[in-house]
């Protein structure tokens, strides 16, 4: 690839350029060409040169870009475009101990909208297996103590989000699960709504999305009243 084509796909930066302001020109550039996972980008020399910049100041850039794991280096074929791990980053860092109580309330309301909006695919995607799972995991809360009960409450609601059958949506709950957790051992006690898991598994077995929605709602009302 020419210079002179790069050029006039990324433009020189003409100031003292910063990281941020190169990684900004890369992803246009990677947006305007249309570059797709497994494509190929440019050389360093190549995409500096362009960019009238050092191959350290790219360098950094292309290192932000790697640690979004939009790009990495192949054998053989240099870097490339790949498919970035959206959730990586917030997996690394979604941690009760290392975020303060406000971030911790804000991810919680997530959760309970999250969970309030599952309906309709746990409609078009429910199977017998997976409802009789989900009955055997509620049928265990019956008299169980307050912290096994805590356990249940966290594995009914991951196996709602497993039988969405969405995996983004599913590892989404997984990194979840601890932040929940955490909500739920700073409750003096641990509350139901007017709706326990039983009802629901049987208005998943029986009800219409309307009625599960309404269903849900009820059952998260003390969580939700905590929020007003």
């Amino acid at each position: 690839m020419s210079i002179n084509n790069l050029r006039k796909d990324l433009s020189p930066i003409e100031t003292n350029s910063m990281a941020d302001i190169v990684e900004l020109r890369l992803r246009e550039y990677l947006k305007k060409k249309s570059f797709k996972p497994g494509d190929v980008l440019p050389k360093e020399l190549e995409l500096a040169a362009a960019l009238g910049i050092s191959r350290n100041v790219l360098r950094e850039a292309l290192s932000r870009l790697r640690m979004l794991g939009m790009v990495e280096t192949r054998k053989r074929r240099g870097m490339v475009l790949t498919r970035p791990d959206i959730l990586g980053a917030f997996e690394r860092v979604l941690d009760p101990l290392i975020i303060d109580q406000n971030t911790l309330q804000d991810i919680f309301e997530l959760r309970l909208v999250m969970e309030m909006g599952i309906a309709e695919l746990l409609y078009s995607r429910k199977t017998e297996r997976g409802i009789l799972e989900l009955e055997q995991i509620a049928k265990k809360e019956v008299n169980s103590d307050n912290s096994f009960r805590i356990k249940n409450e966290i594995a009914f609601h991951g196996k709602l989000y497993e039988i969405s059958g969405n995996d983004t949506l599913k590892r989404f709950q997984i990194m979840l699960l601890p932040i929940f957790g955490y909500v739920l051992t700073l409750e003096k006690k641990l509350t139901h709504g007017l709706v326990t898991h039983l009802d629901l598994v049987e208005i998943l077995k029986e009800g219409t999305v309307e009625d599960f929605k309404k269903g849900m709602q009820a059952h998260l009302e003390p969580h939700l009243n905590r929020l007003k």
